[in-house]
């Protein structure tokens, strides 16, 4: 869903001295992109220098089309007098929203016209466009917007099922004047010389942004910033304390077999979204999708093992209610419906890049996943969607007295037999 949220307090360098020259500020420009200067930093700097050089920019819109899996496109509002007011994020399936259809860009999108000039204090008919309506409510003279794509494709709306393009991304910015005769043509030829400099500084910040953005989406958001940060050789890994979280599907290939395979991945999708949520949400990390199972690991840090305990047990809970809630719609709505098995462990592992020297992947190893994992293997025979370890249990003390024995059990490929626990009240 599309979010506003309030402006940023942080603030560019101070614009002091002679009046800003175009290559003054390209030089400015230049410098803020290669040092990847916030966004924000950038847009409230080049607003500035702008008025600076007396071209009296009351307000500027910019916005960004970008690829990840949930976030369309993002846009921010900057003002002279107050700077960054309003972030907005809007989602795939608003792309077809009215707000982004009666935009002005949308037609300049469709027509291919990179510059655009609107008089929006009454002189030019104003055509219902929202935007400028509200421009000329806040006594806006002239609005001038252009479409700067990054890549060799034409940037373009687009549908809610089309995904975008790494070669399709853009940016289109907008300047508004409250001067009585709009802007002169001074101003414009000033605008049109550094705008193309604006958009490679902006290009050049934005890019980090969404490659942050797909490795997370695809790795998880501590793994993706690790991975910015340098993390990237192969056996670079760290020992670390965790809870492993490992979920499977019961009886998912058998289900497989029987439907179409746009179904099964219908299907796949609605129970990972199940799953994926309350981990996130608890600050887990989710490592991999394995077909129909998944593995996630909830750190131990500055020795709260109880608490992260206590957390997990909290997301494994909400994953099975919502799994249940799911099962209730599927069925409901005539869909096919599975159960999910779930087990918590808790132990020492590997933490970082595991692969070939061409392929690696940022994941946990170690005896104590390959543990969780056989564990889980048991639910079904125990009649149980949760199975806990007896290190988890131990650890476990703030939750201690909602588990309860199942007996000792021996897990495959493991020597000793070891206690396993459930949850008081658990249904099979």
């Amino acid at each position: 869903m599309r979010r506003s949220t309030g402006g940023n307090d942080d603030a560019a360098d101070d614009v002091s001295g002679d009046a800003v020259t175009p290559i003054d500020l390209a030089g400015w420009l230049a410098q803020a992109g290669l040092r990847n200067m916030l966004l924000e930093e950038l847009v409230d700097g080049f607003g500035r220098r702008l008025n600076e050089a007396d071209l009296r920019v009351e307000r500027m819109f910019l916005g960004m089309n970008t690829l990840h899996p949930m976030v369309r496109a993002r846009s921010l509002i900057w003002d002279a007098a107050g700077g960054i007011g309003q972030h907005f994020e809007f989602a795939h399936s608003e792309i077809d929203s009215t707000e982004i259809r009666s935009s002005p860009f949308a037609t300049m999108l469709l027509d291919g016209i990179s510059e655009r000039r609107r008089r929006v204090d009454g002189i030019d008919d104003l055509g219902g466009v929202p935007v400028f309506e509200e421009l000329r409510a806040a006594g806006m003279t002239e609005w001038i917007g252009w479409v700067q794509p990054f890549g060799e494709l034409s940037l373009q709306v687009g549908t809610p099922a089309e995904a975008e393009h790494s070669e399709r991304l853009g940016l289109v910015v907008s300047t508004s004047t409250d001067r009585s005769d709009g802007f002169r043509e001074a101003d414009v030829a000033f605008l049109r010389e550094v705008l193309p400099v604006f958009a490679l500084a902006v290009k050049a910040i934005s890019m980090r942004g969404i490659g942050h953005g797909l490795l997370a989406a695809y790795l998880g958001d501590d793994p993706a910033g690790r991975i910015l940060a340098g993390t990237v050789r192969r056996g670079e890994v760290q020992s670390v304390e965790a809870v492993v979280l490992f979920t499977d599907l019961r009886g998912f290939t058998a289900l497989a077999d029987t439907m179409p395979g746009h179904e099964v991945i219908a299907l796949l999708d609605d129970y990972f979204n199940c799953m994926v949520q309350p981990i996130v949400a608890r600050d887990g990390e989710v490592l991999k999708f394995m077909g129909d199972g998944m593995l996630a690991a909830f750190a131990v840090v500055l020795d709260d093992r109880a608490e992260v305990c206590a957390t997990a047990l909290a997301a494994a809970e909400e994953i099975l209610a919502r799994i249940d809630a799911l099962n209730i719609d599927r069925r409901n709505s005539g869909q096919r419906a599975t159960s999910l098995d779930v087990s918590l462990h808790i132990g020492r592992v590997l933490y970082g890049n595991v692969g070939s020297d061409s392929r690696l992947d940022f994941t946990v190893i170690g005896p104590a996943v390959n543990e969780a994992s056989r564990i889980e293997a048991l639910c079904q025979p125990l009649g149980q969607s949760l199975l806990m370890s007896q290190a988890f249990a131990e650890a476990a003390t703030a939750s201690r007295d909602r588990l309860v024995s199942l007996g000792r059990h021996r897990l495959r490929g493991v020597r000793e037999e070891t206690e396993l626990f459930g949850l008081a009240g658990q249904r099979p």
